[in-house]
């Protein structure tokens, strides 16, 4: 996948402030329409619980241009060594052949927000009564000086998930013994808080197979990071003197890269390494920012029904979001994504909608059977998506309770990409 992949153009005005009532399709103005870009997490879930729900009412069309998904999430088991690739691809087969969708595998090109059309590059334009965007993320260009997509393929980012994850893995197996892997980590806010760090836990297993004189270098801006504590306990245990962090106390916020030479150059000391995996700071998907509904770098959105707040005909989801305190993850995606799918339904249909409620889990793997996690349950007010209660695991738990715990994350897996694909 390419940065600009879903690249968006946003021609039209502010929307019209109101859907027409749901008797004027049954008056014969045929099926209400509904364009879903984008197929991971969110938009997946979102098209398929829309076909689901709607029982045919709703004409829903699926426009991803990958043919295959890789799912983020557990790629870096992938990285490990605990699942080969294929066990992370799915197809959109199913949505086509047993929910009607009408899968579309091209780029979204332009839109007409006044018109309500998309179109795609090979031509096609299609009308919506209402779009969902679910474009997940891009890059912030010169977020890390020394690094674009120019360079993703000697320093990769693996943040989108599929070769680029295949590609760092390659070059990790590839390192010379007693070689050196670095990270850049990004600052927040960033898809999956805990991911960078279960990636340096990954790391650190498949060398520990392969190259056990190997060294890690994390290099971050950040003054602390999601589960620290439970990741630092792991570390100490599992990979004792392979891994380094250098925070933003000792320049871990005054980074550039060149890849050319593969250095990391860390408050004007340079660091030679051998793989360097950067990943940068993060925007909403450009299909958001070229449609004009974004502030700063993400789309503001209702919590109650997930409709942007700049063009209420249009659905916003998952990590392209600013929404309040959920994180940006893919089971927030998929959480967000049946709120906005009922939402979307109850407008077109005049079906039942009920108050917003969502939940987030995130587990990471550090070792063998040892997982961890955290999350939270939400609720929708005016302002954003608060969070109501939370859980996180606990240092020195039994290996027991985190074997339950990596168990537990499997089921998730299989539960969500069923919920996402059929």
């Amino acid at each position: 996948m390419t940065l600009n992949r879903r690249a968006f153009i946003g021609t039209g005005a502010a929307a019209l402030a109101a859907l027409q009532a749901p008797a004027l399709w049954a008056a014969g103005h045929g099926k209400p329409k509904v364009v879903v870009i984008g197929g991971g997490a969110g938009g997946a879930t979102a098209a398929r619980y829309l076909a689901k729900d709607s029982k045919g009412a709703i004409d829903v069309t699926l426009v991803e241009p990958s043919r295959h998904y890789y799912t983020c999430f557990f790629s870096n088991l992938y990285i490990g060594g605990f699942r080969d690739i294929s066990s992370i691809g799915h197809s959109y087969g199913t949505l086509a052949a047993d929910y009607g969708i009408n899968v579309v595998h091209d780029w979204a090109v332009g839109v007409d927000r006044d018109a309500r059309t998309v179109t795609l590059a090979g031509g096609a334009v299609l009308a919506y009564d209402k779009l969902i965007l679910s474009p997940g993320i891009d890059f912030v260009e010169g977020a890390v000086p020394g690094w674009d997509t120019s360079a993703h393929n000697k320093m990769p980012h693996a943040y989108k998930a599929g070769s680029q994850t295949e590609l760092l893995k390659a070059q990790i197996e590839a390192m010379p013994q007693g070689g050196r892997f670095a990270m850049v980590a990004p600052p927040n806010p960033y898809r999956c808080p805990p991911g960078p760090y279960e990636r340096i836990s990954m790391v650190g297993h498949l060398l520990k197979q392969i190259n056990p004189t190997a060294k890690i270098l994390l290099v971050d801006p950040k003054p602390k990071f999601s589960k620290q504590a439970l990741f630092e306990e792991g570390w100490a245990k599992h990979y004792p003197g392979m891994i380094e962090r250098v925070g933003p106390d000792f320049g871990g916020d005054k980074v550039e890269v060149r890849p050319d030479s593969m250095e990391v150059v860390i408050d004007g000391t340079v660091e030679k390494v051998d793989v360097c995996n950067v990943i940068p700071a993060q925007k909403a998907g450009r299909i958001c920012e070229m449609a004009g509904i974004t502030e700063g770098n993400w789309a503001p959105v209702s919590g109650h029904t997930m409709a942007s707040r700049v063009d209420e005909n249009i659905h916003v989801l998952g990590d392209a979001t600013n929404q309040g305190d959920m994180p940006k993850s893919g089971f927030s995606a998929n959480s967000q994504a049946k709120v906005a799918a009922m939402a979307v339904r109850g407008a077109l249909t005049g079906s039942k909608v009920f108050p917003a409620k969502f939940s987030n889990t995130c587990w990471s793997l550090i070792d063998t059977d040892d997982g961890i996690k955290v999350g939270a349950a939400y609720e929708a007010t005016d302002e954003k998506i608060a969070k109501t209660s939370g859980f996180i695991s606990e240092t020195g738990e039994s290996a027991d309770l985190r074997k339950r715990t990596y168990e537990e994350s499997i089921g998730w897996y299989s539960g969500i990409t069923a919920d996402m694909f059929g």
